[in-house]
């Protein structure tokens, strides 16, 4: 269940036993630069209604695309050329953006269909990246928050936590050892034009 990993080097099997229960459905769980979080992939329909499940939410909430660069993030968001060029040299970082869905997007999550939004995450966390692409496509995450894990805001997350909880709903759980979270991420919005919009100020540097 809890597979220990190297940051910088990950082991390949493991990347790919992740990848496979991914395109399979199942749910998996790795700390970001913001937050321990669950992911699916997002094409997959049983890996989607696990994780709504998981979280207990309508799946008209917005959860959050992870992608490895991009041209990645570019087949799910409609990134436009004045957008690229605000965030080129932003990431991966501590950001969240919203752009306008893709028809990709929108056949995969019923919320993008619904406003024609996603939301899109390029982290800078080295495990992730690695993992996203060995996976080739971006991944469905929402986050495990402290009171689900039934604990206080100022307690540490550990991996064995997330497994004595959850363990029966994941497939696995990646352990990088120790790391540091930046804070909750900066959040920009460059669904309604040409000129962002601040949404919420985070980790990132605010540029707008």
């Amino acid at each position: 269940m809890i597979e220990y990993v190297i940051p910088e080097n990950p082991d390949n099997r493991i990347l790919s036993k992740c990848s496979e229960q991914l395109n399979s459905g199942s749910l998996i769980a790795f700390p970001t630069d913001t937050n321990w979080i669950i992911a699916c992939d997002p094409w997959s329909k049983t890996g989607v209604e696990a994780l709504y499940r998981f979280k207990g939410e309508s799946k008209q909430k917005h959860f959050a695309f992870l992608c490895p660069s991009i041209a990645m993030a570019s087949e799910v968001g409609v990134v436009t050329d004045s957008a690229y060029r605000l965030i080129r040299n932003r990431v991966p970082g501590n950001y969240t953006f919203i752009f306008k869905a893709t028809k990709l997007a929108m056949k995969a999550v019923k919320a993008s269909k619904t406003d024609h939004e996603v939301g899109i995450r390029i982290p800078p966390n080295s495990v992730v990246l690695k993992l996203l692409e060995y996976h080739g496509k971006p991944i469905l995450s929402t986050n495990l928050t402290k009171e689900m894990l039934g604990i206080g805001e100022d307690d540490a997350v550990y991996s064995f936590m997330i497994e004595e909880k959850f363990g029966h709903s994941l497939s696995s759980i990646l352990d990088p050892g120790e790391y540091e979270f930046a804070g909750a991420s900066t959040i920009v919005d460059f669904s309604q034009g040409d000129f962002p919009i601040l949404v919420r100020e985070g980790a990132g540097e605010v540029f707008c």
